[in-house]
């Protein structure tokens, strides 16, 4: 380590005082301006990391559905997947060290985590559209230098893309090419394989109209136009070229108020999608004769996908073993439709993608989604080796013809990370091979009607939970007061659980009617407020 290096670039990024931040499953967010020491420490961390899995790590800068003037990053591992839960402590450390601790901080995480210094190190980087964006990712490749590693700067890429190119660049080449016309080719020859035989039949043109948050999304999308079959016409709207980024649409938006976003016009029974600022996050929606709106959430996304992957299974002949992972957060009726009518197991794990994620690779298909839309499919390396054997070698026609939709859903479905672009390809696939129109995907079950609120309180951590955040633990009496109001009405549940970035609890509650569904949530806030410690005044209905 050039400690003389070190010292001098630590000074060109100073780290404000009194500031501290906690690296979380979305990494680092915080306002923009706050962020440059950050930026140059991740580079740091990263080649740390680097040379203790001789691997190439990513960086990505973006702050995803936050504001346009906040600002973020995360570090991607080798195979395109979060970072270690133990390295993300050291990552809080060093982001919180004072400018002169930097070196002791480095040694110890040297020495904690057996790096050998001597070890190579390549870190890839990639951006987002903000503004402040590329003066950060410079920041991360200040950092990179002065450790030695070798860097490699996409410029500006989906989240997702940066994920597949680690994943590409650390499996040689076998998870595709490591380039960015590598993940447009193989996403696009898997969707076209798909979809031709939909076309052949007679099918229309397929009309899709995109929000894409005005963010990397729109720019991306442009990118890969040229890669769509013809019949496939995508109409980009909200894409960065006159307004702010996430403001007032994209993906959260539409998700959060249930409605439209700005700037894009739904005529009847047209299919629209958003994305989110970073292009991880993807949901549905349109506008019925009446002009209803009517929203299709990443529980829908999951079950759509469930149903068509469970019959190619069953055509295939093998026994592979295949659940759905949510969270409490998933409403009740997709539990209820995926289990009891499609009769696919499914799992409830707690908040936040990586635990989902790790529940999903313990089966052979491994479906997970959160209800924000973010979400992707897991195939087992077991699974995928006979999936591509039989497609080859199957004498069967049905058989192989099933397995062969099997291996292209393998090869679009971007298997390190929720990926906006790949699952709406998968979606239309699977809307276009099934001839199903948006209104009949949405009729597959009705939602309960629920209510989402947060209680302020003095310290979120008074509140513990178990059961994958379904029941409280603490304080003592709450759990109690929960279940007693949850028989109050028919079809309810409701649990709450601590906000993981601020001093709120937040509170879901569903039932058979929207009006019981407000009650409960009220009546549960209400009882948070008194048992936890809540601020201000009490909950208003």
């Amino acid at each position: 380590m050039d400690c003389e290096a070190l010292k001098k670039y630590t000074v060109l990024h100073p780290k404000p005082a009194g500031l501290t931040l906690q690296y979380g499953t979305a990494g680092f967010r915080t306002k923009a301006e706050q962020l440059d020491h950050v930026m140059f420490r991740m580079g740091l961390l990263a080649v740390l990391r680097s040379k203790a899995v001789v691997s190439t790590i990513g960086i990505m800068v973006t702050a995803s559905h936050n504001p346009e003037e906040d600002n973020g990053v995360k570090l991607v591992d080798p195979l395109g997947e979060m970072l270690h839960p133990s390295w993300e402590e050291y990552a809080t450390q060093l982001a919180n060290a004072e400018d002169q601790e930097l070196q002791k901080i480095i040694t110890e995480i040297c020495q904690k985590a057996a790096v050998n210094q001597h070890k190579d190190a390549s870190v890839i980087i990639g951006r987002d559209t903000r503004p402040s964006s590329e003066k950060l990712s410079q920041s991360v490749i200040d950092g990179i230098s002065v450790l030695g590693g070798q860097y490699h700067d996409y410029g500006l890429v989906t989240t997702p893309q940066l994920h597949y190119m680690v994943c590409c660049r650390n499996t040689q080449g076998q998870y595709g090419k490591a380039t960015l016309e590598g993940y447009y080719e193989k996403l696009s020859k898997a969707f076209t394989e798909l979809i031709k035989q939909s076309l052949s039949s007679g099918g229309s043109q397929r009309h899709l109209k995109v929000d894409c948050a005005n963010g990397i999304g729109a720019l991306k999308l442009s990118e890969m136009e040229p890669y769509f079959p013809k019949e496939v016409l995508i109409h980009l709207y909200n894409d960065g070229t006159k307004e702010k980024l996430n403001h007032l649409c994209g993906a959260d938006f539409v998700k959060v108020h249930q409605k439209p976003p700005r700037g894009l016009d739904m005529k009847p029974n047209e299919r629209c999608c958003s994305f989110d600022g970073d292009a991880d996050r993807i949901v549905y929606y349109y506008k019925d004769a009446t002009g209803h709106f009517h929203l299709i959430d990443g529980d829908k996304i999951a079950t759509l996908i469930s149903i068509f992957l469970k019959e190619l299974l069953a055509k295939v002949g093998q026994t592979l073993r295949m659940a759905v992972v949510q969270t409490a957060y998933a409403n009740g009726s997709s539990t209820r439709y995926l289990e009891e009518t499609l009769k696919v197991p499914v799992h409830c794990v707690k908040t936040g993608v990586k635990h989902l994620h790790h529940k999903a690779q313990e089966f052979d298909v491994g479906v997970y989604f959160e209800a924000n839309g973010h979400g992707t499919v897991l195939f087992s390396k077991a699974a995928e080796t006979k999936i591509r054997q039989l497609a080859k070698e199957e004498k069967d026609d049905e058989k192989r013809e099933a397995a062969k939709v099997l291996e292209n859903m393998i090869d679009l479905i971007n298997q390190t990370v929720g990926d906006a672009v790949s699952d709406m390809l998968v979606i239309e696939a699977i809307l276009a091979l099934k001839g199903l129109t948006v209104q009949q995907w949405d009729a597959i079950y009705t939602d309960l009607p629920n209510r989402l609120l947060k209680v302020q309180v003095a310290d979120r951590r008074v509140i513990d939970t178990a059961d994958a955040e379904r029941r409280a633990v603490t304080p003592p009496g709450l759990q109690e007061k929960i279940d007693a109001l949850v028989k109050k009405y028919k079809l309810s549940r409701a649990f709450v659980r601590p906000s993981g970035t601020e001093d709120v609890v937040r509170v879901y509650a569903e039932a058979d009617a929207q009006e019981n569904a407000d009650a409960l949530a009220h009546e549960v806030s209400l009882a948070v407020y008194h048992f936890a410690g809540g601020k201000g005044a009490p909950p208003q209905p």
